[in-house]
């Protein structure tokens, strides 16, 4: 009789299986550093320690995941992201509303920041004091653990935030550095005068220049300078220190065995500070991210890496890696650019630059990774439309930036959108967009453009949920909300107006859209349902199958294949109002045999050779 392998050894074999991944990468991280042998021990001991403490019914999962990698790949894969507190009130609270996410077809929550944040100004809760406790606000680790459970009884996912360049400046840590514990003030980059603060500043990038001016903050209780990307109280991690490794590697293991299934890993691109660079996305990054990756292999494997890196395209694959990290760094990341290219070929209505952008820049596949797909976050809208883009398609990057922040904003002649603009810059021209998708398509722009809206955002429900990825619907866009312009009263939003778009979820609202199905929300939630519901039955949009841009003559359309064994998929969709024709005998030179549309079900109809598309039009053919 065969023998089983006992559970040490089967974390020997992940360990062995992982080891390329981890202590060669920190060997290149930490080589000169005196201290990285007695961290590498640590880090072992540490390791051994979590996985011997992980519950058996997530070790059970691991195996599960071992076994069916491409798990989070599947067409089954949806995700929904919400805050707690705006959703159903609180942690505990959401257990409630698993019905409702469930019949959405949600198999991924992602749970918008919920660990402790500072008091205060906290950066919509990205300033964090503790990894280990949960914002009182909304519950206790017990709830958070006790949600873990309850969704995986329902084969769902919990993903939830890890904050990795940067923790608040309340966190011990920081509370320790600020006493005066040297071990302490070298997990930051803390200076003795602005000298080098302000050399590095001739390179960097503000990323909140209205309230955050500049990289780095005077702190008199310390009489230092304290590097500070993003907010004076959000204080950057020094990841060329190993042991703050080994710290970070802790916390992620201890919310793996709360049942974690995806850690969002935030802020990525600023991990590893240059000199004379923009100190964002530099190669040790993903040699970082590669060897947490490693970690959670070995002690977890059934937990994938999500990186929240919002950048060009070329930088951006990097974090699901490429050239010698190819499917060795991220499971996830964000595909920024489909989201900005959708915003501007409904703007423009043409989709040239959305062709160009995704062939030029995008394989057709990915190795062991896939994309997160989505028409919008809790975040804004940034136009990430290079200059080198625009000008290979004959027209000015700044121009088309411009006029998307006067479109979306709602101040260009014609627009149907009502927006907010958002950290404008007048000395770089760049200005950012806030709104909900319903309001940025035209719902608050009267009936007759909010009929239009609801075929606006089900074009883009479709088209994320068969680009390739995994489609991430943000809370309240399934049932149409609209701006809350009331953030305006609250001294702690008036500020941002990102809170623009974060309403609090409307149970009224859903409710009114199941029992209308003809209103605006009615008609999207049963559209966005009807539309993942026939994604999860199609194999052939698995995200391992290959997506292939394809170039109609009419660049009102976009026009991809999905190349499944079984043949083509067709993906077609009209970005007007206006309705466009393709001819038969391109789409059967694609591939299109059948004149089926799996989204509808239903059989097409060809008129004078060509098929047509009504205004706004989604079609899955083969």
């Amino acid at each position: 009789m065969a023998r089983t392998a006992p559970a040490s050894e089967l974390y020997d074999l992940r360990a062995a299986r992982s080891a390329p991944d981890l202590w060669p990468m920190l060997e290149r991280l930490y080589g000169g550093h005196p201290d990285l042998a007695a961290m590498s021990a640590a880090l072992r001991d540490e390791m051994a320690r979590a996985w011997k403490a992980r519950p058996a019914d997530l070790k059970r999962l691991d195996l599960q995941r071992d076994l069916e990698p491409d798990w989070f790949l599947r067409p089954d894969m949806v995700g929904y992201a919400a805050y707690a507190d705006r959703f159903a009130g609180s942690i505990s609270a959401i257990e409630g509303k698993l019905d409702y996410l469930d019949g959405l077809g949600v198999r991924y929550l992602h749970v918008m920041p919920c660990l402790k944040p500072r008091k205060g100004p906290n950066d919509g809760g990205y300033s964090v004091q503790d990894y280990r406790r949960i914002n009182p606000a909304l519950g206790s680790m017990a709830d958070l653990e006790r949600l873990a459970r309850k969704m995986r009884g329902r084969g769902m996912s919990l993903c939830v935030d890890l904050v990795l360049n940067h923790t608040a400046r309340e966190h011990d840590w920081a509370q320790k550095a600020i006493a005066g514990e040297k071990a302490y003030q070298e997990y930051y980059y803390i200076f003795d005068d602005d000298t080098l603060p302000r050399q590095y500043e001739q390179t960097l990038v503000e990323i909140f220049p209205n309230d955050a001016p500049g990289s780095f903050t005077f702190v008199p209780e310390l009489g230092k300078w304290v590097w500070t990307t993003f907010h004076e109280h959000q204080w950057d991690l020094n990841w060329s220190n190993p042991w703050v490794f080994l710290e970070i590697s802790k916390i992620m293991l201890f919310l793996a065995n709360k049942g974690v299934d995806v850690l969002r890993l935030d802020a990525v691109a600023f991990m590893w500070k240059r000199m004379g660079t923009r100190c964002q996305s530099e190669p040790e990054v993903h040699m970082i991210l590669r060897a947490l990756r490693a970690v959670c292999r070995i002690v977890a494997p059934a937990v994938i890496h999500l990186e929240e890196a919002i950048t060009a395209p070329a930088e951006m694959l990097t974090y699901l890696g490429t050239g010698e990290h190819d499917g060795r760094v991220g499971n996830l990341a964000y595909h920024n650019s489909l989201m900005v290219q959708y915003w501007s070929a409904l703007a423009s209505r043409d989709t040239k630059l959305m062709r160009h952008v995704l062939a030029t820049h995008f394989p057709e596949r990915l190795s062991n990774a896939t994309y997160v797909t989505y028409l919008r976050c809790h975040d804004d809208i940034g136009w990430a439309v290079t200059d080198e883009d625009a000008a290979d398609l004959g027209f000015s990057g700044a121009a088309h930036r411009a006029f998307l922040s006067d479109f979306y904003e709602g101040s260009f002649p014609g627009s149907f959108a009502k927006g907010a603009l958002f950290q404008e810059n007048p000395a770089t021209g760049d200005k950012r967009i806030s709104g909900t998708l319903a309001s940025l398509t035209g719902i608050e722009s009267g009936p007759e453009q909010a009929e239009l809206a609801v075929q606006r955002m089900l074009l883009g429900v479709a088209l994320i949920a068969s680009y390739g990825g995994v489609p991430m619907i943000y809370m309240g866009d399934e049932i149409a909300l609209a701006n809350d312009w009331s953030y305006l009263d609250n001294p702690l939003h008036a500020p941002d107006s990102r809170w623009l778009h974060r309403p609090v979820m409307d149970w009224d609202r859903a409710d009114a859209a199941e029992s209308d199905p003809a209103s605006p929300q009615g008609q999207v939630l049963q559209g966005t349902r009807a539309i993942l519901h026939r994604r999860a039955a199609l194999p052939q949009l698995h995200s391992g199958v290959p997506t292939r841009i394809l170039h109609p003559e009419n660049t009102q359309v976009l026009a991809f294949a999905r190349l499944a064994p079984t043949g083509p998929v067709l993906c077609l969709f009209n970005f007007t109002e206006a309705v466009q024709r393709i001819p038969e005998g391109w789409l059967r030179a694609q591939g299109a045999e059948k004149m089926h549309d799996l989204l509808s079900g239903h059989d097409i109809g060809l008129h004078d050779g060509a098929l047509v598309l009504l205004p706004y039009a989604r079609v899955w053919m083969i």
